[in-house]
């Protein structure tokens, strides 16, 4: 069987990292941190995730440092949803995905290597899989971040 590896997100989870949550930090304009939040308001915000499965991969997350949905105030959790609406409508006018994977990863052993709760949006198109995944066991981005962030930065705001 073959495994799909993206080296660049294992040198991520086993390098030395600042001091604190990536998350918090992104929040709070660390220039150590890149920025690659598209949309904020009050009590929520969304980037683009830097190691993204397909172009426009999003994290949702709440300003607050919380690792469980539970801990949400019911103020949190409508800023999330609407930010959710706002990152779909966003998503849809820039890519057309014929669909979205929309879920939390809670706790490490769940896939969280953040422990700020963040909600991941990963647009789905058909026929992912292409002749360079089956051939070089690599995915194809076909279109980098910055353009991304440019582009949904525009639309979210």
């Amino acid at each position: 069987m073959d495994y799909f590896f993206n080296f660049e997100k294992i040198a991520y989870l086993k390098d030395k990292k600042p001091e604190g949550c990536i998350i918090c930090r992104l929040l709070g304009g660390d220039p150590h941190t890149t920025d690659t939040i598209v949309y904020r308001c009050d009590d929520a915000a969304a980037s683009l995730n830097l190691y993204p499965y397909n172009p426009g991969h999003c994290l949702i997350f709440p300003a607050s440092h919380v690792g469980d949905i539970r801990d949400l105030t019911e103020k949190e959790r409508r800023s999330l949803d609407t930010v959710l609406d706002k990152v779909l409508g966003a998503l849809d006018a820039l890519y057309k995905p014929s669909g979205y994977n929309i879920g939390y990863n809670m706790g490490i052993e769940a896939g969280a290597s953040i422990e700020h709760l963040h909600l991941h949006v990963i647009p789905r198109y058909p026929h992912e899989l292409g002749v360079a995944e089956l051939l070089g066991g690599k995915r194809v981005l076909v279109e980098d971040l910055s353009t991304s962030k440019e582009r949904l930065l525009e639309a979210l705001n």
